[in-house]
């Protein structure tokens, strides 16, 4: 890695300059200490080019095997339609980079399973760009939960709801192909791995669910509820809609447990006191920085500090279950039955 300063700067290659590219990773790598962004590669060159002059990046590239060839890189994120994640993080595992990739892992438990195998087979760092988990309300509410202070868990309900106009254009989204399913994956998917996460990863016995394509043909669904039944008895329900009509968007999380109750968006903490129930939600867990800017903030700053072997991320594992709770969601929504793990 090349010097700068105190901290080396990692030289980090950008895959794929679609949204997530533009409004969250390069905005983020522009101002973080330590990390250089050295090349965009993108199918669309002109766009790559565009992005790299924007951003002052240095070069654009057509492919992630030129990148990786060129532009020496220590590390990539890969910010590809979901059916290339798989080739992708192989790809850039094998030329000896660290790879930080959007969610999903892959499009399938077993293609998780074979990335998660590469990742060990050729020793470099791996991790899913869970934005959420970074989140300060997130961070404060795991505080309470990993101290026990809640109590056992009975349920956690959560979900993620927008608006986006019957015209509005979802390009790979809406292709099944490419996509691996619609809002299941796009909303559901990130807020399921932040309540199992939260949760403390328990196993998913058995999956009931609910999935609407509307009308038209479409590939993917645009509504969607499932419910997770988990070994030891937790309960977790997802409710997630393209449709929404509404103020705003909304997301939400709230767990129940023996002895209290947490809340994100807003956070609010509740425990048990002397027989009644008290606010104990922390003061300053909110920044002033946007929440979604400071979660990627903090996602990358402790991708980077994996990077440089100042900490050891758990191997993501968790995503293959993840996997196979979205192939058993799919399941029970076809079938229209509840599918056992």
């Amino acid at each position: 890695m090349a010097g700068g300063g105190a901290v080396p700067n990692v030289r980090i290659g950008v895959v794929g300059a679609g949204a997530i590219a533009q409004i969250a990773h390069l905005p983020v790598l522009r101002k973080l200490r330590g990390a250089q962004v050295v090349g965009i590669c993108d199918n669309d060159v002109p766009k790559a080019r565009a992005l790299a002059a924007r951003f002052e990046t240095g070069a654009a590239y057509g492919d992630i095997e030129e990148l990786l060839e060129l532009a020496k890189v220590d590390a990539v994120v890969i910010c590809t339609p979901n059916h290339l994640h798989e080739a992708h993080v192989v790809s850039a595992l094998a030329a000896g980079a660290h790879v930080l990739v959007e969610r999903p892992l892959a499009t399938s438990a077993a293609a998780a399973a074979r990335v998660l195998k590469s990742a060990e087979r050729y020793k470099r760092t791996l991790l899913v760009a869970n934005n959420h988990r970074f989140r300060s309300d997130v961070q404060a509410v795991r505080g309470f939960l990993k101290g026990g202070e809640l109590g056992e868990l009975s349920t956690i309900r959560c979900g993620w709801q927008v608006f986006r106009q019957a015209h509005h254009s979802l390009g790979w989204r809406s292709r099944r192909a490419e996509s691996g399913g619609g809002v299941m994956v796009d909303l559901g998917l990130p807020m399921l791995d932040l309540a199992l996460w939260l949760a403390g990863t328990p196993a998913v016995e058995r999956v009931s669910a609910y999935l609407d394509r509307g009308a038209d043909g479409k590939q993917v669904d645009e509504i969607g509820a499932a419910h997770l039944f988990c070994a030891g008895g937790l309960s977790i329900f997802c409710d997630v809609s393209w449709r929404h009509v509404g103020e705003g968007e909304r997301t939400w999380l709230d767990i129940q447990g023996a002895k209290g109750s947490a809340s994100i968006s807003p956070l609010r903490v509740f425990k048990e006191l002397h027989g009644a129930p008290a606010d104990v939600t922390p003061t300053g867990a909110a920044g002033r920085e946007n929440p979604f800017t400071a979660s990627y903030r903090s996602e990358w700053a402790y991708f980077l500090a994996a990077v440089r072997g100042e900490v050891t991320p758990a191997p993501c594992q968790d995503q293959v279950q993840l996997q196979r709770v979205l192939e058993a969601v799919f399941e029970s929504a076809r079938e229209q039955r509840d599918v056992k793990l």
